[in-house]
């Protein structure tokens, strides 16, 4: 499974959030959401463990699980590429632009000008 994949579960979001302040076991992770099954929690945690979002270390007869916060860049340089600012339009492409600005005003004045004549003859 993938990083996208894992974290679109609010669960496993929650239990990400959880680790960040460090390492917990699974019946810590558990008590995270009370709507959620201890099994339940742990396949959660198989998910993280196949995406490389978490790791677990054997501690005595407990598991605790911390954090890969490296694993998360491939997420996080997808949102930075959508909110990253649009490059700015090069002088070149507003040329066209300016002739035509140029082309109106002329031709307005010249309009003017003519409108100007008639009245005055």
């Amino acid at each position: 499974m993938d990083v996208f994949e894992a974290v679109a579960d609010d669960v496993r979001r929650d239990l990400l959030r959880a680790l960040r302040a460090g390492s917990l076991s699974a019946g810590d992770l558990a008590r995270v959401r009370d709507d959620v099954s201890r099994p339940a929690v742990s396949r959660h945690l198989r998910v993280l463990r196949e995406a490389g979002l978490v790791e677990a270390v054997v501690a005595g007869r407990r598991r605790l699980y911390s954090l890969r916060p490296a694993a998360l860049d491939p997420l996080a340089a997808f949102v930075a590429a959508l909110t990253a600012p649009a490059p700015p339009v090069p002088a070149r492409a507003l040329d066209g632009l300016d002739l035509e600005v140029r082309r109106t005003t002329r031709e307005r004045r010249a309009e003017r000008g003519t409108t100007q004549q008639e009245e005055s003859a």
